[in-house]
């Protein structure tokens, strides 16, 4: 019986080391959205193999009261996108499906989401 409690420690430790060295998921491709630049002309701004499963505040725009939002999302990564219209995640929404056309100039977003669909 005392055998069990170390093999268990052991396997426990073992699984637990495989979860934490398990690489984070990403979604890949490019995303691109457009901003308005310190000289008043849009930009375009894109993220590469954005990651997938956690909520990224886009920089440029991450402070509502000193910009305007960014606008005319492209997804043109592997996972469906939602935009979201304040930063954290928080606001209004819109899924973008993966690898889809420009979305409008006035779809505006701070913040952005991606997943595997079903």
């Amino acid at each position: 019986m005392r055998l069990l409690h170390p093999l268990a420690a052991v396997c426990g430790a073992l699984a637990l080391t495989a979860v934490l060295a398990t690489p984070a998921q990403a979604a890949t491709g490019t995303f691109g959205y457009k901003v308005i630049g310190l000289d008043g002309q849009p930009l375009s701004v894109s993220l590469s193999d954005p990651a997938s499963g956690e909520c990224i505040t886009l920089p440029e725009v991450a402070d509502p009261d000193a910009s305007s939002p960014a606008f005319a999302p492209h997804n043109d990564t592997d996972e469906f996108a939602i935009v979201f219209t304040e930063p954290d995640c928080s606001g209004d929404t819109w899924t973008l499906r993966p690898h889809g056309r420009p979305a409008s100039d006035r779809l505006q977003l701070r913040s952005v989401f991606f997943y595997r669909g079903q």
